[in-house]
């Protein structure tokens, strides 16, 4: 299902069900299938739909087909892939964009993570940022502290406990009444101190590291850039090393441009969409505009930082035409180093009425088509799920980007 269409998958838009996949119920919601004696969609009554929930480094290309029954409740805050059995085995409908191993369960050593939770006790027994990891290690199972505690590729540094936007698929924060949040947000701002620190542990055990600002389990880090600009300057003074990453909606250009000064090198901004009225609906944005949005990529550029987006797809929108237009004249006119297309957390049927996208009985490009086409129009943008380090980046692009720095 796309856009409130239902179509028949073929064998070459399927994937193996990855490891770490999860397959889900939906409550409320029967079941759409196709009937080769009629030639037609029909629904099923007594069975439940069901979808895949895919891990990282894959894109949903449909989503699973169903109808809603009466008004279900809104559904949880994951993907909700079409998955197929098919030859003996289960598939999902999505597209492989990045193949790094960096949140492959199977390489993450639960021992290994305690082990050095208790380290890290001894080593910082004040530092607050480390103890609110461990929390996100090994209560919520977050992949990005669990790396930090690995000692390996990005190291998450939250540090915002407010927001000034109001995202509908906020995964720290949902009104009364809403669908449940995945893990709550950091309670306190750390000090430039602990944070500095927490970054210089992480950058000193990782051959090629990446730490980044704007985490799961906080709001919008540019709420309180005065300390991410001391704690970037305590650590540049420290090393040299590694990327400092913010990932952020990008709503304060002005802090962009201290923050770069101060030696942050590359920023991942958040987008659902390229077209503004689109992205005012899902982000609900507070003190702040689209134009500004822009306005930050513009410093960063000028910075010569390294932007990615983070592009959160939904088939059926980011795969029509007028999206896909939006997209490229955003990369050509910001000049854009990455798009990272990673899957929108949001009951599909619920984001359309939320964004008041009527559902379209005209042709969709495809997923997979759109993805392609990006990279055969804009070769040097970077495609993938993952904040890249210096050497993936240098790698890719045949060239010594950072350089300078």
């Amino acid at each position: 299902m796309k856009g409130g269409n239902f179509f028949r998958l073929r064998s070459r838009e399927l994937i193996k069900l990855p490891y770490g996949s999860e397959i889900f119920m939906l409550p409320g919601r029967a079941p759409v299938g196709y009937s080769a004696g009629s030639g037609k969609f029909v629904t099923p009554s007594d069975n439940y739909a069901v979808a895949a929930f895919v891990p990282p480094g894959r894109t949903i290309t449909y989503n699973s087909a169903y109808r809603e029954a009466g008004s279900p409740k809104t559904l949880p805050l994951f993907a909700y892939g079409a998955v197929a059995f098919y030859k003996g085995d289960f598939y999902a409908a999505a597209v492989q964009v990045d193949r790094e191993l960096r949140q492959d369960l199977r390489l993450m050593d639960a021992a290994l993570v305690s082990k050095n939770v208790k380290r890290y006790r001894k080593l910082y027994p004040s530092n607050r940022l480390i103890r609110h990891l461990e929390g996100c290690a090994l209560k919520y199972g977050c992949p990005a502290a669990k790396n930090f505690f690995l000692e390996r590729y990005e190291g998450p540094l939250p540090t915002s406990p407010h927001c000034n936007a109001y995202c509908i698929g906020c995964i720290s924060h949902q009104p009364a009444g809403g669908c449940s949040i995945t893990q709550p947000r950091i309670k306190f701002v750390p000090s430039a101190e602990e944070i500095a620190e927490t970054a210089l542990h992480h950058i000193g055990k990782v051959k090629d590291p990446v730490v980044s600002f704007g985490q799961g389990c906080e709001g919008e880090p540019l709420l309180v850039g005065k300390i991410i600009e001391k704690a970037v300057t305590l650590i540049r003074k420290s090393t040299g090393k590694g990327i400092i990453n913010i990932n952020t909606n990008a709503s304060r250009p002005d802090t962009i441009k201290r923050l770069f000064k101060a030696g942050m090198d590359s920023m991942r901004v958040s987008l659902n969409s390229a077209q503004e009225p689109h992205y005012i609906r899902y982000y609900k944005p507070r003190g702040y505009r689209y134009k500004d949005v822009i306005r930050s990529i513009r410093e960063a550029k000028k910075a010569r930082g390294f932007v990615s987006i983070n592009y959160l797809t939904m088939p059926g929108f980011t795969d029509t035409k007028e999206e896909f237009d939006s997209l490229r004249k955003l990369i050509r006119n910001c000049k854009i180093d990455m798009i990272q297309w990673r899957n929108l957390n949001f009951d599909p049927a619920r984001y359309f009425k939320e964004l008041r996208i009527p559902f379209s009985d005209s042709k969709f490009l495809g997923m997979r088509r759109v993805i392609s086409a990006i990279k055969k129009e804009f070769p040097h943008v970077l495609t993938g799920y993952f904040n890249p380090s210096r050497q993936r980046i240098r790698r890719k692009r045949g060239q010594t980007l950072f350089e300078a720095l």
